[in-house]
């Protein structure tokens, strides 16, 4: 492989890595946050509830959006580059393989790794299982010519907010309408006493991890790096133009408009990058992938300390993904019982999150340190992890 190509495959890498360790402190804020203890006296739970947020908050929850879009993309990208050394039956076979893993994944392990609760009162279909189901559709897509399937990612992204004008209110309540796109954290029975969330619909992250495919042509060994960074950069500052036409103009593209806010400008402003996530929206997706492309135009010009450990996480992303929720939860364990709660307190009624009850955690400035420690932590195990994959060709491997 030379240099170029190298390069190029390490600016995913380095991108792949960085949304993984800002993911964290979503997550670490959902175990640990305490509104109580935070500087704002009237500060709420809800970082984007406009009447009780404050600026720090938000930010810490919105500068995780950029997470899942650009984790999706990638993942689309990877299956064009697994596809130059695969045949397209091979490559289906291999999506349809890996996504039943993943929606397995989700529901056994990444799900208890949120609740500890061996019981599986709650099982929760976030992100894994959204990648997982788009990639069952991948397999039938990738047989399909490469225009068609920039077609399919193109209506799917632009178009699918049509569903949120009222005509289709009755439609969404369908509960294959709220897998496939209406879903934001509904709750159904599996069993009795027995439920499942979905927090994630999959069909936008489908069209996501579509356009991700198409933009793997821009990364093959052939393709001029000048050439692939200019249009990387055309891409990203239109598509990043773009959310702000559609979000100023208000009409289209988001189901939650942007309101003069009484708070003042800063609330405003906050207002208009509050854009909605279950399901993503065109605004949601264009505000992430934009700037997302071009800091890959950026780390494929920057080989530094910083990449370097980016590139580490972004190598292992599934490895990272599954431990690092382990480790909140154990964390959160720890600081349950140095807090005073007690074995009594472990389960909390109509709460199916295990030593999670009200009044556990920190502020945020707590929440930062929980994250630091945990993303630190995480390294020297991803750092072994992605050295040993990188020596061994155990089939397991492609699949963690």
């Amino acid at each position: 492989m030379s240099l170029q190509s190298k390069s190029r495959i390490s600016s995913l890498d380095v991108l792949r890595g960085l949304v993984m360790v800002i993911m964290a402190l979503d997550h670490v804020r959902d175990f640990f946050y305490r509104a109580e203890l935070s500087k704002a006296a009237d500060a709420a739970m809800d970082p984007t509830n406009m009447e009780t947020t404050y600026p720090a908050l938000f930010f810490t929850r919105w500068i995780t959006h950029f997470c899942a879009p650009v984790f999706v993309l990638l993942a689309g990208t990877s299956i064009y580059l697994m596809g130059q050394r695969l045949t397209k039956n091979e490559l289906s076979t291999f999506l349809l393989k890996r996504g039943l893993w993943l929606v397995l994944v989700e529901v056994i392990i990444v799900t208890f790794s949120w609740t500890f609760n061996p019981l599986y009162h709650l099982i929760i279909l976030q992100v894994i299982w959204a990648i997982g189901a788009s990639m069952i559709v991948m397999a039938l897509c990738v047989q399909l010519p490469y225009k068609t399937i920039f077609g399919l990612g193109l209506i799917i992204v632009v178009g699918h907010n049509i569903l949120d004008f009222p005509n289709f209110t009755d439609v969404k309540q369908n509960l294959l309408m709220q897998f496939l796109y209406s879903a934001n954290f509904s709750v159904h029975a599996y069993a009795p006493n027995h439920f499942f969330l979905i927090v994630y619909s999959f069909l936008p992250w489908t069209g996501v991890m579509l356009l991700g495919y198409c933009l793997g042509k821009l990364f093959v060994s052939d393709v001029d790096a000048v050439y692939r960074r200019k249009i990387l950069m055309r891409l990203g500052l239109g598509i990043t133009i773009a959310f702000v036409v559609v979000r100023f103009i208000n009409i289209y593209g988001d189901p939650l408009p942007w309101t003069s806010q009484p708070r003042g400008m800063t609330y405003t402003f906050l207002s208009f990058l509050n854009v909605n996530k279950y399901p993503p929206s065109l605004s949601f997706l264009c505000m992430a992938i934009g700037p997302a492309l071009l800091l890959l135009v950026l780390f494929e010009k920057i080989q530094s300390r910083f990449t370097s450990i980016m590139n580490i996480y972004g190598r292992v992303p599934m490895f990272y993904y599954v431990l690092h929720f382990y480790l909140i939860h154990l964390i959160l364990v720890f600081v349950f019982f140095a807090q005073g709660f007690g074995a009594k307190d472990i389960i909390s009624p109509n709460n199916p999150f295990f030593f999670r009850p009200n009044g556990v955690g920190f502020g945020l400035i707590g929440v930062y340190i929980v994250w630091i420690t945990v993303v630190v932590l995480l390294f020297p195990l991803c750092k072994k992890f992605a050295t040993y994959k990188s020596s061994h060709k155990q089939w397991w491997l492609s699949y963690i």
